[in-house]
């Protein structure tokens, strides 16, 4: 998933929609017109809140098009997926599926869901909500289906696509060409037999497709509220949901609120939590947000790098603050379509002038892991985290960027670097580490910070190349632990290819690696990626910098598996608990 370290409502009448026979799946049980009207369990003087500060805003609530952690774990705590991933053990555990099984063929999954599970619709101005049919199997596949649909330019349906038969066939098509009837006919092949049995084949029998089960693309959908609203249909007060909380309010660059679903089954919660609101305000410096968290505003925050080694010699601060590490690798990436970083030289030069230590050091204050490759230590077939990949060599740099025809940067393109809020120190080290070992003049950079979710926008490969930055910063979280997820679903050419790479024998290999069954030949063979990328004859699509380590500051009331939890999927806000008089009592 997109990285960005920075994480609900019930009311009704029947929508009106009309699906036709061949556009859009009916769902397998329809809509009733007896609503029943549940009341808000959660309402006292005070409920059990946790207060939270985040410095971005959601891209989306939509599951078929989010990609980033921000969105990601909203969704995670208003959608119910197949499966869930254990905040504590990162084990999938069954979700809205009770039971699986796979054929001989390892190709023909057949899931078996449970049948109390609701749509509910939350009213935030009664704070009452109205459930409006059950959770089927055809929800399920007209979830996925969706999510296959290029016409929505999400990301993860390109990660589908590499796996479930037939979303490949819709995914790859011009969006010109594609229809509904396209899109929610045959061609995917995922089917409901009936309310509660979903069956999904497999182009071919993917060792790690159960993993995939929990991810936000795979979750159940109401067409009918879909089809009816349109865009609006995550709206507050209009989206349906039936996960463990209901959206209260989205007030884009204030805050968020949500609050719990009581009605959910207790069997379905991801802990024992006692949460019943969530309030997430938006505060865009970390200095401000660490200032709340010492005057008991917000119940944890992160660590400003200036302040860590001080709080790490605080002993009033010595039960507050844990270290984290999430998988996360966060890079430089490249523009491949554009000048300078069309040519593989200079993408070469660029990414051996930084020194990982230095930058971890200066600007993350120690907090991470220097990277050279991509796939990061932990997850099934990664190389070990410093056999593969040049790193810093400003010799090997220099010597590309002459090679490219631009020694000592004379004649190079002028160049573009777009950072998230907060990141705009890395361009400047990265403009400066060119200036030092390649000679290349200070002018010859543009560092602009754009929020997040702009950021997604401007490096999105349909915006037109004029528009789009030279380089730019992201990262990248595990969606499950196999090193397919980084080398496949990222930097492959039929992955989203924000890098606009061309295809080239290495995207054979990455294809080869996912289909092995053998997992020793899987190591070689993901090996030969990393180094076909990142190796001294390397391809370059993006310069790793860092494995995220971290520091977080939580409060003593404040309890739940931070350092496991949202590895591989979003956090799970049920799994948290805050004891309120406590939290109170501090606040005066």
């Amino acid at each position: 998933m997109q990285t960005h370290r920075g994480k609900i409502r019930m009311s009704i009448a029947l929508i009106a929609f009309a699906i036709v026979a061949l556009s859009l799946p009916t769902p397998l049980t329809l809509a009733s017109t007896n609503h029943t009207v549940i009341v808000a369990q959660y309402r006292q003087d005070v409920p059990v809140t946790l207060d939270a500060a985040s410095a971005n805003e959601i891209s989306t609530l939509d599951p078929s098009l989010a990609s980033d952690t921000v969105s990601i774990s909203v969704i995670e705590n208003l959608f119910l997926g197949l499966t869930n991933m254990d905040p504590a053990t990162n084990q999938i555990l069954p979700e809205l599926a009770t039971a699986w099984e796979v054929d001989t063929s390892g190709t023909r999954w057949t899931f078996t869901l449970r049948d109390d599970v609701y749509w509910l619709r939350y009213d935030p101005a009664t704070q009452e909500a109205d459930r409006i049919r059950p959770v089927n199997a055809g929800d399920v596949v007209y979830g996925i289906k969706r999510s296959c649909d290029p016409r929505l330019g999400g990301y993860y349906g390109t990660i589908l696509a590499k796996v479930i038969a037939g979303c490949d066939a819709i995914n790859q098509t011009p969006r010109a060409d594609v229809t509904d009837s396209l899109v929610y006919g045959d061609t995917v092949q995922a089917i409901a037999p009936n309310d509660t049995t979903v069956i999904i084949e497999l182009s071919f029998p993917a060792s790690f497709f159960l993993s995939m089960t929990p991810l936000v693309a795979m979750r159940p959908l109401p067409a009918e509220a879909i089809t009816g609203y349109g865009d609006d249909w995550t709206d507050p007060g209009t989206i349906l949901t039936n996960g463990p909380f209901f959206i209260e309010e989205v007030a884009r660059g204030v805050r968020r609120r949500f609050v719990r679903n009581e009605t959910l089954p207790q069997d379905l919660l991801s802990g024992n939590g006692n949460i019943e609101v969530v309030n997430n305000t938006i505060v865009e410096d970390l200095s401000t947000a660490f200032a709340l968290y010492q005057r008991d505003r917000i119940d944890s925050s992160s660590v400003p790098p200036a302040e860590l080694q001080a709080l790490l010699e605080d002993p009033d601060y010595q039960d507050q603050i844990l270290q984290i590490f999430d998988l996360s690798v966060f890079y430089f990436g490249y523009m491949h379509d554009k000048p300078p970083f069309d040519n593989i030289h200079v993408r070469r030069a660029f990414s051996a002038i930084i020194s990982r230590e230095a930058f971890v050091a200066q600007l993350r204050g120690g907090r991470g892991l220097p990277a050279i490759h991509f796939t990061p230590p932990g997850l099934a077939h990664a190389p070990p985290i410093n056999e593969i990949g040049v790193g810093f060599d400003p010799v090997y740099a220099a010597d590309q960027l002459a090679q490219a025809g631009y020694p000592d940067c004379q004649g190079l393109a002028d160049v573009t670097i777009v950072t998230y809020s907060g990141a705009g120190s890395w361009g400047e080290f990265w403009a400066a580490s060119a200036e030092r070992y390649l000679g290349c003049e200070p002018e010859l950079f543009t560092i602009e910070q754009v929020e997040f979710s702009v950021l997604l926008e401007l490096i999105d490969s349909d915006t037109p190349a004029q528009d789009r930055p030279n380089a730019w910063t992201l990262g990248w979280s595990p969606n499950y632990a196999d090193a397919n997820s980084f080398v496949n679903d990222v930097l492959s050419c039929t992955a989203e290819n924000r890098f606009r790479r061309n295809c080239s024998a290495v995207d054979d290999l990455i294809e080869e690696a996912a289909r092995e069954p053998d997992p020793a030949v899987r190591d070689e063979l993901y090996a030969e990626v990393e180094s076909a990328f990142f190796g001294p004859e390397g391809d370059f699509p993006l310069v790793p910098l860092f494995v995220n380590a971290d520091y977080i500051l939580v409060k003593p009331w404040f309890d739940g598996p931070f350092q496991t939890d949202g590895i591989f999927s979003g956090v799970h806000w049920d799994a948290y608990s805050i004891d309120m008089a406590a939290k109170l009592a501090a606040r005066g």
